[in-house]
């Protein structure tokens, strides 16, 4: 388990505070994962490369649920440039996933996204990560525009600041 807090800060760790967690009534979409018996690792709990992998799976999930993402013939396809994730408390099979995600920044060939990881009912994340797609041609592998189905669907998981920006 990584450190949070004032502990992580007195170590030289840049982890955020538990202060910083976002509960999970911000996410405006939430998606329940079960966990597998093969996500525990052999001290126990969810090793943390399945972290990563629920991420991919509520984003693109979305996605392609939202008709903005076709993964086997659309024009653009979106690579993963930036993936982090802070660990609060650990999961373990046989836990439900409630992965919630919002949009921190929409460019014009690039999305962040965060996903947090919340443990059965509960309303505190167990972990929260982000993530950040550059979509490209899916020929020339070269930075493409967001189409205007997948801007469309990220728009309403876009969080605004208090101005509405």
């Amino acid at each position: 388990m990584s450190q949070s807090g004032e502990a992580a800060r007195r170590n030289g760790s840049d982890a955020a505070p538990e202060s910083d967690r976002v509960s999970l009534s911000a996410y405006p979409h939430q998606m329940a994962i079960v966990s597998r018996w093969m996500d525990n690792d052999v001290y126990g709990h969810v090793n943390n490369v399945v972290y990563y992998s629920y991420f991919d799976t509520v984003v693109n999930t979305y996605l392609i649920r939202q008709g903005a993402l076709d993964i086997h013939a659309g024009a653009v396809i979106g690579l993963v440039v930036e993936t982090g994730c802070r660990y609060f408390a650990p999961l373990a099979f046989p836990d439900t996933v409630v992965a919630g995600l919002r949009v921190m920044r929409i460019g014009n060939s690039s999305v962040r996204y965060q996903v947090g990881l919340f443990r059965n009912d509960e309303r505190e994340p167990v972990a929260q990560g982000h993530f950040t797609h550059v979509y490209v041609d899916r020929e020339t592998r070269r930075p493409a525009a967001l189409p205007a189905a997948l801007r469309a669907a990220l728009e309403p998981l876009l969080v605004r600041d208090a101005n509405g920006r």
